[in-house]
């Protein structure tokens, strides 16, 4: 995992963003889980796990449901720093990502499958609780199209 691309796309003297460096093992005792609401050029919500010293990060352009008949498409998009789980404000106009950010769901989460296809998660947040998967939509294909959901 690495940062390059985050710190490319962002001028941190414009940003209050955390500029973020990769660490190595995990941030705490436990996995870090984040969903962020951003209000961007079009309304969205990152999902953002703490995976290899970074936050994995898709961004998912509905609101995720804890209904199991419900799918949300999830992009991937590129690696955020730890501490950006924290990160709540307004990123200015003309910035990448440029409007607001708040917290809509925080927790932690436990890693229960992992492989180039799919992650299943244990979440442990306010809103989400339970078994998730993270599926890419075609594999072999589009690298950057996956779905959210929750188990049956």
């Amino acid at each position: 995992m690495s940062l390059k691309e985050y710190k490319k796309k962002r001028d941190f003297k414009k940003t209050a963003e955390p500029e973020g460096r990769e660490k190595s093992g995990p941030h705490g005792p436990k996995l870090i889980y984040v969903i962020q609401k951003h209000n961007a050029s079009h309304l969205h919500y990152d999902l953002r796990l703490e995976m290899d010293g970074v936050l994995k990060s898709w961004a998912v352009p509905k609101e995720p449901s804890a209904d199991p008949t419900v799918k949300r498409l999830a992009v991937a998009v590129e690696d955020h720093p730890l501490g950006y789980e924290e990160f709540t404000g307004t990123i200015p106009e003309g910035e990448y990502g440029a409007g607001t950010v708040e917290i809509w769901d925080k927790g932690t989460y436990q890693l229960v499958e992992k492989s180039e296809k799919a992650y299943v998660v244990e979440l442990a947040g306010k809103k989400l609780k339970g078994t998730f998967y993270i599926v890419k939509l075609k594999p072999g294909e589009d690298k950057k199209n996956w779905l959210f959901f929750t188990k049956k």
